[in-house]
């Protein structure tokens, strides 16, 4: 009889384990390589295969090719748990086909232990890594493939989340290179020079190590950052799938008084939807409704939605190469791990307009460029080759998200690192065009002659690795080349980079300066305006460009003059306004301005006769709010008493105006003072 509570347990614990397993599994599992590629559905004239998986990657997080043509891959297998420096199994492999057969199947570890790595860029026959609370330098001396040297270039970066970290690198064309932030908290120290720390709050950030020059930069961006051959930027930002920085942050924060010095604008036309064919996961379903519920009875007129809404997005990446069809180069493609699924977006700049419109493709009104059923598929970055192939990284995982924004009790069934020893890469490419081989270019004994020529090709692999190249070597024989460059019918992103590299070198003059001043190209003309601006003897050529017929440049040109302390740039200013005020973006660019908010451009467009009234209010408003925050009496009544003098001829709306604005800068101040 002893033993019948035994045999009953025993039964008991044999039933609760049967019921378990009979029960439908919350989540699926992964499928192999080969599986998962029959899942895709690609848009039409499109081909997509495997380039490299497990066990030769792992968690991929970003790529590169460098100047070598040899890739590498970025690791983050401690996704999403906080990693400690020397134990993290985060790494940096190089990546090898060694039979021509166009898929990975050699791996060296180029570097190991590395703590919340998630970017890479090729610099100086080495690498450049953001690994919060660092941006490192490593590079191999010995040819092992193996990094024997490791430098800390900067340190003091957000580090608590593995989601908001300093990430993205991306070579620009202007020399600098630039890096998501998330608009993080940091005080930035910079080792190779001694100087003041850089907080970064509320930025995003950029550097040039030939210059040993850093600064904040407009945001936040989060995981996926791309430059356009003119040098815009754009950005992902979970739900945004595709942001624009507009006005660079060195602009807006020339004072701080401005009333908003966001400069970021969502210019996605078909936000927030996207198709998505894979279903959502339990917990986001139940997470889903639960907030759903709670908005209903708070009486709040907000609903989430569990799938097909940009949740996830990351990685977006803009295609300039010339082996898809002309009417993709410049288009922009951004994985969303939510909802499993590449979109694309096709970029336009409207007449007469400073920011850009992303749009869906006309064959891409209902569908998404690449997707799946495959839940696991987890697109976190995109990159485009040296063969034009547009890579996609597939982190695999189960589940990608922060177990911090997820409630505990949804979390018991969940495992954050399924998928942990799991990795893809994949390539697409047009159909029949290409070989399976990845075609190995290296440009390490290139001439100078040969690098300038790749300034103007259509694949930007080649123009950006050249580029580089030619800033690293600065061959004192590359500036006749440039400048013949400059004199010639090249495409405008050429004469860019050739602009940039001869001010890289110190070897750009004004006359190369008046001579992009005049170029047919908006880009070149904008470019040159932002190298000119700090130059005295261009100052007439930039007050020129502000009634330049394209808006951008003429935007750019407001903004460098603004660069200038001198009281008589103020009639142009008021020029603009009378052409621009309309449009808020010029009269941020001239309130972000000393001289465009002192109390002699108030007075000067209160007595203008040639800018309308609307405007004329609108700008009142803004720049009584610098005015007021300024919080300087002398400025304060001396206005009142101008205004006093000529209350029989000014528009008492304009004085309301002023005074409104005046108000909110003083309150704002004031708050500010009190915290």
């Amino acid at each position: 009889m002893r033993h019948e509570p035994i045999k009953l347990l025993f039964f008991i614990l044999c039933l609760s384990v049967f019921q378990y397993a009979c029960q439908p599994k919350r989540y699926p599992g992964p499928l192999s390589p080969e599986e998962a590629l029959k899942q895709f559905t690609i848009a039409d004239g499109f081909e997509i295969s495997l380039f490299a998986a497990e066990p030769f990657v792992k968690d991929p997080v970003d790529m590169a090719f460098d100047e070598q043509g040899n890739i590498y891959v970025v690791e983050m297998p401690d996704y999403p748990s906080e990693q400690t420096p020397g134990k993290s199994a985060g790494c940096i492999r190089f990546l090898e086909d060694t039979d021509g057969d166009g898929r990975i199947d050699k791996t060296t570890t180029f570097a190991d232990s590395l703590s919340e790595a998630t970017s890479i860029m090729p610099w100086k026959g080495g690498l450049l890594v953001t690994a919060a609370p660092y941006i490192l330098f490593l590079k191999d001396t010995t040819g092992d493939h193996k990094a024997d040297l490791q430098e800390v270039i900067f340190s003091g970066f957000f580090k608590a989340n593995s989601e908001a970290q300093i990430t993205s690198l991306r070579w620009g064309v202007d020399n600098w290179i630039y890096a998501n932030n998330r608009g993080q908290d940091g005080v930035i120290t910079y080792t190779r020079k001694k100087g003041e720390p850089l907080s970064v709050r509320g930025a995003d950030f950029r550097f040039r190590l030939d210059r040993d020059a850093f600064e904040p930069e407009t945001g936040p961006g989060q995981f996926g950052q791309t430059l356009d051959a003119s040098g815009h930027r754009y950005f992902t930002e979970n739900t945004l799938h595709i942001q624009q920085a507009v006005i660079p942050w060195r602009y807006l924060h020339r004072h701080p008084y401005l009333e908003s010095a966001n400069a970021v604008v969502n210019i996605s036309d078909h936000d927030p939807l996207m198709y998505q064919v894979s279903a959502a996961p339990y917990w986001r379903v139940e997470r889903t409704r639960r907030r759903n519920e709670l908005f209903r009875q708070q009486n709040m007129n907000e609903e989430e939605f569990a799938e097909g809404h940009f949740t996830g997005a990351s990685g977006g990446t803009v295609y300039l190469s010339d082996l898809f069809p002309s009417s993709f180069y410049g288009n922009i493609f951004t994985g969303d791990v939510a909802g499993n699924l590449v979109h694309r977006d096709v970029i336009e700049m409207p007449a007469n307009s400073v920011v850009s419109v992303a749009g869906r493709a006309a064959g891409e009104k209902e569908k998404e460029f690449l997707s799946t059923t495959d839940s696991w598929f987890s697109p976190v970055n995109l990159h485009v080759g040296p063969d034009g192939s547009l890579y996609v990284i597939d982190m695999y995982r189960q589940h990608i998200e922060t177990p911090l924004s997820i409630p505990e009790d949804l979390q018991t069934d969940m495992d954050f690192f399924a998928g942990a020893d799991k990795g893809r890469i994949y390539r697409i490419r047009p159909k029949g065009k290409g070989s399976p081989a990845v075609d190995k270019i290296s440009l390490v004994n290139s001439s100078v002659e040969q690098l300038v020529d790749n300034l103007g090709r259509d694949n930007q692999w080649l123009a950006i690795q050249s580029h580089r190249l030619l800033l690293e070597k600065k061959d004192s024989s590359t500036t006749a080349l440039l400048y013949e460059l400059l004199a010639s019918d090249q495409p405008a992103a050429a004469k860019i980079r050739a602009l940039s590299l001869l001010e890289g070198m110190g070897r750009l003059t004004t006359k190369q300066l008046f001579m992009a001043l005049g170029d047919a190209s908006p880009a070149v003309r904008k470019h040159a305006i932002i190298l000119a601006e700090n130059m005295p003897s261009m100052t007439e050529a930039i007050v020129a460009a502000c009634a330049d017929s394209n808006a951008e440049v003429a935007l750019q040109a407001t903004l460098s003059l603004g660069n200038t302390s001198s009281m008589s740039v103020i009639p142009h200013f008021v020029q603009v306004l009378q052409a621009h005020g309309a449009d808020s973006w010029f009269r941020l660019a001239v309130c972000s301005s000393e001289t465009g908010s002192s109390p002699e451009m108030v007075l000067a467009v209160i007595e203008s006769k040639s800018i309308a009234d609307s405007v004329k209010a609108a700008f009142l408003q803004e720049a009584g709010f610098v005015t007021g925050a300024r919080n300087d009496s002398g400025q304060i009544a001396m206005i009142n008493s101008r205004l006093q003098d000529k209350r029989r001829i000014v528009d008492d709306k304009l004085v309301r105006a002023f005074n409104e604005g005046l108000k909110n800068g003083g309150e704002k101040k004031q708050h500010q003072q009190n915290r």
